[in-house]
């Protein structure tokens, strides 16, 4: 920063180069007045020149009145485009012209560019005895110019004041990443909650399960042996014979009553056979085989 007050000061501003930088450095926008107000300091201020591009749709129109207030001139051309679709808007020849033409009328020459194209225009200006101040990002900055220069401020060191901070941005983004992180945060309680639900449920589910499933087996095998029927050897024959045969309609020694006494004849297996009937005879063979 210059301090002697009888110097004069003219500052030109290269907005393209300035403006990419800032996005591409920080994602912020430059406060063109306060490097004005740096880079002059207790000198005079002749002129400060901002040149910059301008689009059919007037979008820059509220940029441009911002820095007219500031008490900075404002350079507009429009931006060329081809038609091949190739886009040109660039100050190098306009922003060395005027500084040429301003020689007379100043001692201290600000460019606020990185762009090294400007290094003969530095020399040039030096030649004719006068300083040649260059501020810019250094990140973005060519060697050679900050080689040229007499003077160098280096805005990166001071982004606080030559960068625009948007509060309503940083509180916005804030206030938009809390709930989201605590929305984050309830879903893995929700997840780790369900998971310990999921993991008791399979636990006493596996508890509950498997005295049932012992006990529905115990169930099966019982009732399986319950319902097995007692081999009983020749009751098909016998029963057989007792619904076809006339010869035998006395009932069996098993189905009589209990309270009945049984005669004193020959027993059931040893009772002969007297009919004539082919069938009985047939019949009695049967059962005294199976029997």
């Amino acid at each position: 920063m210059l301090t002697t007050k009888t110097r004069r000061v003219g500052v030109f501003i290269d907005v393209q180069n300035m403006y990419y930088s800032a996005r591409n450095l920080f994602d912020r926008k430059v406060n063109f007045a306060n490097i004005v107000k740096d880079t002059v300091g207790d000198a005079n201020l002749v002129r400060a020149l901002a040149y910059t591009i301008s689009t059919k749709g007037g979008e820059e129109e509220p940029f441009f009145e911002a820095l007219r207030k500031s008490g900075i001139e404002v350079i507009s051309k429009e931006l060329l485009e081809y038609a091949g679709g190739n886009k040109k808007g660039d100050w190098d020849v306009g922003v060395t012209i005027d500084i040429v033409r301003s020689l007379d009328m100043l001692d201290v020459v600000v460019l606020v560019s990185g762009d090294g194209d400007f290094v003969p225009l530095g020399e040039y200006v030096k030649s004719r005895g006068r300083v040649f101040h260059v501020a810019s990002f250094r990140e973005s900055t060519s060697t050679s110019l900050v080689d040229a220069a007499d003077v160098y401020t280096n805005l990166s060191d001071s982004k606080r004041k030559f960068l625009i901070t948007s509060g309503a941005r940083s509180t916005s983004s804030r206030t938009a990443k809390t709930p989201a992180k605590s929305t984050a945060s309830s879903a893995r309680t929700t997840t780790t909650t369900s998971r310990t639900t999921a993991s008791s449920a399979r636990s006493t589910g596996s508890r509950a399960t498997k005295p049932a499933a012992r006990t529905a087996k115990t169930a099966t095998t019982r009732g399986r042996a319950a319902s097995k029927p007692a081999p009983v050897k020749g009751t098909a024959t016998r029963n057989t014979i007792q619904r076809t045969s006339s010869a035998y309609k006395k009932p069996y020694p098993d189905d009589a009553p209990k309270n009945q006494k049984r005669s004193s004849g020959p027993s059931f297996f040893e009772e002969s056979t007297t009919s004539n009937d082919t069938d009985d005879i047939n019949e009695s063979r049967s059962r005294r085989l199976t029997f």
